[in-house]
């Protein structure tokens, strides 16, 4: 077997001391890097917590889907019931919509998200599924899909609810499932006034609850949440060039502590960790040694993207090996397995990935096979 090393170097300069974990002053937490899913920091992330409005994470991916497969327009109207109304009326977060109003989607997904509009929840969950409890099927569903393990939804909102539970992993896997999959629409997070020209009043102004929006710091998302069991809770997602972290913490005793040790929390995840691209899926290309094609070298390619995490004092010890049984005999059919890619941190294998052929690669005829098998004997490897 032929082993070939490419030793990765990285031309920073970086600190040679990790810092300690941060004491963050909640009761769970977890901050994962987006690209790597390596978990960077985690603190009884898989604890049974009451989401609150991160909940309208959810209901807002419900709406993304049915509109990317254009099911749903941004444009669609929704008649406003009065149980969606009383929400209004209620003493919650809300959009103030009124009975009867006619509101579009698009104006509904503003006033879920960035004004944390429960009587919007309503207003769009019994709009797409004829009733709360349906809805709430589907946000079930998909949370499933996704891989949420651990959350059972029971309403659009998150408003009071003993069943209506989640982690700080599954709104994590959550958040990365929202920005990955609807980048676009991912944008509406990051607005921070949406005005509703209510009926039957001046138009009202709200700001994003989101605090680290205002803090310019490329934080461009997700959701605060605050129930009094629970207490203040955020799913965050920072964005530095092209890297981006995603912090969830739950069970801040004020709002203060809740935006300080968020942000805590994402700047020491950049401080101290570096993320790296490895392969690109369907881009990045490995030559491999083949043996009687029309060409001695072959391309192959990863299937999914490959990135890894590692602290920053342990960089200069990552290496990246391709191991094949080589060289490989043509043909050589694009998309058969041909190869592995593994990374590893000192003696510790981080992650291994099938390379494929990226390309057909055609035996040569007989004749030059031949001459090439009579000078290999002879010769050797010429």
């Amino acid at each position: 077997m032929n082993k070939f090393f490419l030793i990765i170097a990285f031309l920073i300069h970086l600190s040679s001391t990790l810092f300690a974990n941060p004491n963050i002053p909640a009761r769970t937490g977890i901050l994962v890097d987006y690209h790597s899913d390596e978990v960077l920091f985690e603190l009884d992330a898989d604890s049974q917590i009451y989401p609150a409005s991160m909940t309208k994470i959810m209901t807002a991916i419900i709406a993304f889907e049915l509109l990317k497969e254009n099911k749903l327009s941004l444009d669609d109207e929704f008649v406003v019931s009065e149980n969606a109304w009383r929400l209004s009326q209620a003493g919650y977060s809300s959009m103030f919509i009124m009975i009867n109003d006619q509101v579009t989607v698009e104006d509904l997904l503003k006033g879920i998200i960035i004004a944390s509009g429960n009587d919007a929840c309503i207003a769009l969950a019994e709009g797409i599924a004829g009733s709360e409890e349906n809805f709430a099927d589907m946000m079930n569903e998909k949370a499933g899909e996704i891989g949420m393990t651990s959350t059972n939804f029971t309403n659009s909102s998150g408003i009071n609810d003993p069943d209506n539970i989640s982690t700080v992993r599954d709104i994590a896997l959550m958040s990365k499932y929202l920005i990955q999959n609807y980048p676009i629409l991912y944008e509406l997070f990051a607005e921070k006034t949406f005005t509703w020209d209510r009926t039957g009043g001046e138009p009202i102004k709200q700001g994003n609850r989101n605090p680290l929006l205002y803090k310019n710091v490329g934080v461009d998302g997700v959701k605060t949440g605050y129930l009094a069991v629970e207490k203040y809770s955020l799913a965050s997602s920072m964005l530095k060039k092209e890297r981006r972290l995603i912090a969830v913490v739950s069970g801040f005793e004020t709002k203060k502590t809740r935006s300080s040790g968020s942000l805590k929390l994402l700047n020491w995840g950049f401080r101290n960790s570096n993320t790296y691209e490895i392969s690109k899926k369907e881009e990045t290309t490995f030559e491999l040694d083949a043996w009687l094609g029309k060409k001695d070298k072959v391309l192959a390619t990863t299937k999914e993207d490959l990135y890894v995490t590692v602290n920053k004092k342990n960089f200069r010890h990552l290496t990246v090996s391709i191991e094949y049984e080589g060289p490989i005999t043509a043909p050589i059919n694009k998309g058969a397995k041909v190869a592995e890619i593994t990374v590893s941190n000192k003696d510790k294998i981080i992650k291994k990935m099938p390379l494929y052929a990226a390309e057909d690669l055609k035996k040569v005829n007989f004749f030059k096979s031949l001459l090439t098998s009579l000078n290999y004997l002879i010769w050797g490897d010429v």
